[in-house]
């Protein structure tokens, strides 16, 4: 008979508790693996907890006795194992949210001990005193605090998955709600107001690249990758390709960051934009600029192929130009204007797309959405107006329009 099927609670005679020594499985060396369990009042709980135990060997939901740290399982075991299956720049982040937030807090409970509780104050000390830079509020917003359950909610799945743990204590934890967590409110200029930028910009070298993003609905990334290679400006019609990006990324000395192409895009397949008349004459106007400056940099010119790029060359560091564009909105010159954020114009563009009638599955093509149901969605606002409206002309051509009654 196996010494796991004879094993019995005994009682220890020096504190009158009950305990029980169960085999639970070998270790990786050969040797017995174990499981002691004591301190038991009765001899009835002892053999509760033995006969759980040997339910769960049967089930094959054993989870052996174990003291690693929640830190050192992020550190040494996860991290290193998604990394190859998640984009650089989104392992970065995750990174970056485990060292920043969670191991300072989470990192030294052992991860078997770690539960919901713990999970839930975690959480509120984020939401009230979480921020670590900046000039904001002193905690996070909840968006950036269920983002980051997302994250420890990944890594205990996988800490179950790998019998580390039995179950997930972040099932049981209460993160701020998707409702909470909405996206910023999206913000849009008027025709007139996106003119009267753009006019106050002329002459700034930003003004060039806020002019294309202003006009063709693209992400910022896709617009500071983009190549003069990827635009045909003679053929009819004119036209850009992109199929790259640019992003940051974690410099090679591992101190700060810095705008790095990667050769992908957000859907993982070129996308051609075609491009208007007035936006083709800015790219030509810019690209003798561009020249100019590249003369007088002269050697020292990083050449990437960039169209919109700094003077020498290098890519744009993406979280500084919207910084950039952020700045200008603040100069007294356009007090007039709401404040919106560099993505916004991309908001502008399909906004301004939509209300001109252009149909929604154009829209969303250009825009690189994953379906017409994103943009939809999106949208709506945008979308309720139009409806009235094509619902008022439909009414008009049954009835008559009140000029014909």
């Amino acid at each position: 008979m196996s010494r796991s099927s004879a094993a019995t609670p005994r009682k220890d005679p020096s504190t009158g508790k009950w305990f029980f020594v169960v085999d639970v499985g070998v270790k990786p060396d050969g040797t017995r693996r174990q499981a002691y369990r004591r301190g038991f009042r009765t001899k009835a709980e002892a053999q509760e907890e033995l006969d759980r135990l040997r339910g769960d060997r049967r089930d094959g939901t054993f989870v052996s006795p174990l003291r690693q740290r929640f830190g050192d399982f992020l550190t040494d075991d996860w991290l290193p194992t998604i990394h190859r299956e998640l984009a650089r720049s989104t392992w970065e982040d995750y990174e970056r949210k485990v060292r920043n937030h969670v191991l300072p807090h989470l990192g030294r409970i052992p991860i078997q001990a770690l539960d919901a509780v713990a999970l839930n104050r975690f959480y509120t000390h984020l939401l009230e005193q979480g921020r670590l830079l900046g000039k904001q509020s002193p905690g996070l917003k909840p968006r950036t605090v269920r983002y980051i359950h997302t994250i420890v909610h990944a890594a205990l799945d996988d800490a179950v998955r790998w019998r580390r743990i039995k179950l997930n204590p972040a099932d049981q934890a209460n993160p701020p709600s998707s409702s909470e967590s909405k996206p910023p409110e999206m913000t849009a200029w008027t025709r007139e107001q996106l003119l009267r930028f753009l006019a106050l910009c002329e002459g700034d070298r930003y003004y060039y690249p806020w002019f294309f993003l202003a006009t063709t609905g693209c992400r910022r990334g896709e617009a500071l990758g983009l190549r003069w290679h990827d635009v045909d400006l003679g053929e009819a019609p004119a036209h850009a390709t992109i199929r790259q990006e640019c992003i940051p990324l974690t410099k090679p000395s591992g101190k700060g960051r810095e705008g790095c192409l990667v050769t992908r895009t957000k859907s993982h397949k070129p996308r051609v934009i075609e491009l208007d008349t007035q936006t083709v004459a800015v790219l030509e106007a810019w690209k003798t600029k561009h020249d100019a400056e590249r003369e007088l940099v002269g050697a020292g010119y990083e050449d990437h192929g960039l169209i919109f790029c700094r003077p020498d060359g290098r890519p744009y560091h993406p979280e500084a130009f919207s910084k950039t564009f952020d700045r200008r909105l603040r100069q007294p010159k356009f007090a007039a204007l709401p404040t919106i954020r560099l993505h916004d114009l991309r908001h502008t563009w399909a906004t301004l797309a939509l209300v001109a009638g252009v149909d929604i599955r154009m829209v969303s093509e250009r825009l690189g959405h994953s379906s017409i149901l994103v943009t939809s969605q999106t949208y709506q606002h945008v979308r309720k107006g139009m409806q009235a409206d094509a619902a008022q002309k439909v009414a008009d051509l049954i009835f008559g329009s009140t000029l014909d009654l």
